[in-house]
């Protein structure tokens, strides 16, 4: 392979002859079709100041949490590449270590953004950077201009409940932006006792009681619903959640306020706490998005110095049927409700999630997340759970990402994979090739407008 040469037309189809003719017919049907996002962490201040991208090594590389971790493994230190003050000497170290990303994900994704967004075939190399510079000068390369480009029809933020949701609010109100950027209300540091600064955010909530802090949560649910929001993202380390009375739970509420709650009591508040959230859901109608079974910081010394998101979250083992029964038991069956699942422990895709998913009207099944939205992980989240639940209870696909430019990368990739899924089994006589077309369009407009309420 020559360094510049193009990307292969039929990356990451099947290698049979049919199967792979099939699966660029079905591909084809999806390619251009516009992308919809519910659930990612694209700050909507990009788009509204729609300034020009910062030097290629901190646009892909020193800010993209996915890049540095495995950079990190093999040696780098972080603060070479997050603390150094020359640009090109971080794209650099990229380059020189680019054979550690061969085979993942992040190599997918950054040879397919190089080659269709920025206009530069090949592997990443050190004499790259100039062009790259150039490229990022010219003005198709700013935010608003890629968001077009991209064909994004929805991209949903991720946002502190407190948060004033004023750019969310301009960009609305401006009429040169057509795009429908949505908040996403994201109260984990208000719900869990034990993250540190909870009782710093709860005062700012104006809550002086248990049931002021309901109000408030409520309140701040309305005004996100107010400015578009559609869904509700909760990530925890477990999903549990506990039914307890209302005094049980203002007792426990007045001690996390005093800083008198232990770590067994705080779990079962903030379990209580997701809880309650559900029946808010069922209220007000926002979509709930567990994302769970992450242990976050894992290294204290690199969240000390570099703090979070910085590529030390690691997967922690999952379970849901268990620990979300008293959850499904209240509000599994109640209309409207949507409840939508993602794990980093596959295991639980075949065994709880799509059993779930194919019993409760409520349950949807969450997309390939984070260290599984990769190719092979997306093979077989499609073989552990289409058999038990089909395509209709999923998601759609959930990019989850901060790397803007890395959005059209990601659903290239579904969508790809499933064409490829859906071609094999039209091979094998189990989907005819009208079903199949279906699901293929389906897959990236229908299911996740239904799942999110869009």
């Amino acid at each position: 392979m020559t360094s510049d040469e193009p990307l292969d037309p039929d990356r990451l189809f099947p290698v049979e002859g049919r199967t792979r003719a099939i699966a660029r017919e079905l591909y084809a049907l999806v390619d251009e079709a516009p992308i919809v996002s519910p659930h990612g962490h694209v700050p909507a201040r990009l788009l509204l100041d729609d300034a020009p991208f910062p030097d290629p090594s901190t646009l892909l590389v020193s800010a993209d949490h996915y890049v540095t971790r495995l950079l990190h493994a093999a040696g780098v230190e972080l603060a070479a590449l997050r603390e150094n003050p020359d640009p090109r000497e971080v794209w650099r170290l990229f380059c020189d270590h680019w054979h550690w990303f061969h085979g993942t994900a992040v190599g997918f994704w950054m040879r397919e953004t190089l080659s269709t967004v920025l206009g530069v075939n090949g592997a990443p190399r050190a004499t790259m950077y100039d062009t790259l510079v150039a490229a990022l000068a010219q003005p198709g390369i700013r935010p608003r201009a890629l968001f077009d480009a991209f064909r994004i029809d929805v991209l949903a933020t991720t946002d502190d409940p407190l948060d004033d949701l004023a750019a969310h609010q301009a960009l609305r109100a401006d009429p040169s932006f057509r795009g429908r950027v949505l908040p996403t209300f994201r109260p984990d540091a208000y719900l869990d006792p034990s993250m540190p600064g909870w009782g710093d955010r709860v005062e700012r909530l104006g809550a002086t009681s248990y049931a002021t802090y309901l109000d408030a949560l409520r309140e701040r649910r309305a005004y996100f619903i107010a400015h578009g929001a559609v869904s509700a993202d909760h990530g925890v380390a477990h999903a549990a959640a506990i039914d307890i009375d209302d005094r049980d739970a203002a007792a426990l509420f007045e001690r996390a306020r005093s800083g008198d709650l232990d770590a067994s009591e705080a779990a079962i508040f903030s379990a209580h706490m997701l809880l309650a959230s559900a029946e808010m859901s069922v209220d007000d109608g926002l979509v709930m998005t567990v994302h769970a079974g992450v242990q976050r910081n894992h290294h204290t010394a690199t969240f000390d110095r570099f703090g979070g998101d910085t590529g030390h979250d690691i997967p922690l083992a999952t379970s849901f049927t268990q620990p979300l029964r008293p959850l499904l038991e209240r509000f599994g069956t109640t209309p409207g409700f949507h409840l939508v699942l993602f794990a980093i422990d596959e295991s639980v895709w075949s065994r709880e999630i799509a059993p779930l998913a194919g019993f409760y009207p409520s349950v949807f099944i969450g997309a390939p997340w984070w260290f599984l939205d990769a190719p092979d992980a997306s093979r077989r989240f499609r073989e552990a759970t289409v058999e038990t639940a089909g395509f209709y209870r999923g998601s759609g696909f959930i990019d989850d990402t901060r790397a803007f430019l890395s959005v059209p990368a990601r659903h290239t990739m579904a969508r790809r994979i499933d064409s490829g899924f859906l071609a094999q089994r039209v091979v094998e006589g189990r989907l005819t090739m009208s079903e199949a077309s279906r699901v293929a369009t389906d897959l990236v407009g229908a299911i996740p407008r239904a799942a999110f309420k869009l």
